[in-house]
């Protein structure tokens, strides 16, 4: 069902008084993944925002379930689908010591073309067939 993972390493930094990685932070880790996951299948922000082609997030769901703490070594994962006018990324992001479940999220997003909402665009149709293959 995922078809892209990212191992990453929870930094000092990133954690709040309580010792657990801000909630905010999460959004950073999403984010990162859905980028890389980008960039290994050949499609450049940069290079789409030089053609007037933006995708922008438009709307995130986020289910916390347990909390990583400093050291903490993470996999996030993704696949996505196309709905609407929307490809939305379906995201988890587990601790990989014990494959604890530690985040669900839904991250909507849509492709605006010169300031203009688009039905679509084939760099991302080929990343949904790709999720629909897996």
């Amino acid at each position: 069902m995922y078809i892209y993972k990212l191992e990453f390493k929870v930094r000092d930094y990133e954690c709040d008084l309580q010792g657990i990685v801000n909630n905010s932070v999460y959004q950073n880790y999403l984010e990162h993944t859905r980028h890389e996951f980008l960039l290994e299948n050949n499609v450049s922000f940069d290079q789409l925002h030089q053609q007037g082609i933006d995708a922008v997030v438009a709307r995130i769901e986020m289910s916390f379930k347990y909390s990583l703490k400093s050291g903490d070594v993470f996999v996030s994962k993704l696949y996505v689908k196309k709905e609407g006018v929307k490809y939305v990324f379906y995201q988890v992001i587990h601790r990989k010591a014990d494959d604890k479940l530690c985040i669900k999220a839904k991250v909507d997003t849509v492709v605006v073309i010169n300031g203009k909402l688009a039905a679509s665009l084939p760099e991302f149709d080929e990343l949904v067939e790709k999720s629909n293959k897996e």
